[in-house]
């Protein structure tokens, strides 16, 4: 192959990329379209929940009634969903600390006590103890109940798996608190 016939095919090689090129440029010339200033779509969902809203002095929080949300549980589903929770937590009686802290004897206990285990500084300073309620709240987005936290599970979204796994924590005490 002489130095002419390779001339050819670089040429050609580039004579496409340029006109590709080229025709992008034209294209945007003539179909102009102008970008939105902010990007994307607002999609309004409206959220079936059980929930009652109440104002509080610091901030909204959601009210829900316990009584009905226990009712949807049962301890045989507690114990299954709890095993997402026994990757880090114990709750046999006497159980050590593993990721998380023992979690017999949880209901009614004041939250970040647990002697040998290191707790955030935002559970070590909540200043309240595990009622059926603060389960909830907690297992259903604990960053989002206790901001600073550093538990990374994400929650339990469905209420019977929330309901089931608080009746299986309360379950797993000297003494069970009663039901509401």
């Amino acid at each position: 192959m002489d130095s002419f016939e390779l001339n050819k095919i670089i040429a050609a090689i580039l004579m496409v990329a340029l006109l590709i090129i080229g025709i992008g440029k034209l294209s945007n010339v003539i179909f102009h379209v102008e970008k939105p200033k902010i990007p994307g779509y607002s999609v309004e969902v409206q959220q079936a929940t059980t929930l009652d809203t109440v104002t509080s002095s610091e901030t909204t929080e959601k009210k829900i009634d316990i009584a009905a949300l226990i009712s949807l549980g049962d301890l045989a589903t507690g114990e299954k969903v709890f095993k997402k929770c026994a990757a880090c937590h114990s709750i046999v009686k006497g159980g050590k600390n593993n990721i998380g802290p023992a979690l017999y004897n949880v209901v009614g206990r004041q939250v970040g006590v647990v002697d040998d285990y290191k707790y955030s500084k935002a559970l070590s300073g909540y200043g309240k103890e595990w009622t059926f309620e603060e389960l909830n709240g907690y297992l259903l987005k604990p960053a989002k109940w206790i901001k600073g936290t550093k538990m990374a599970f994400a929650g339990l979204r469905k209420e019977k798996d929330r309901a089931s796994v608080i009746l299986y924590l309360n379950q797993n005490s000297d003494n069970p608190k009663p039901l509401p």
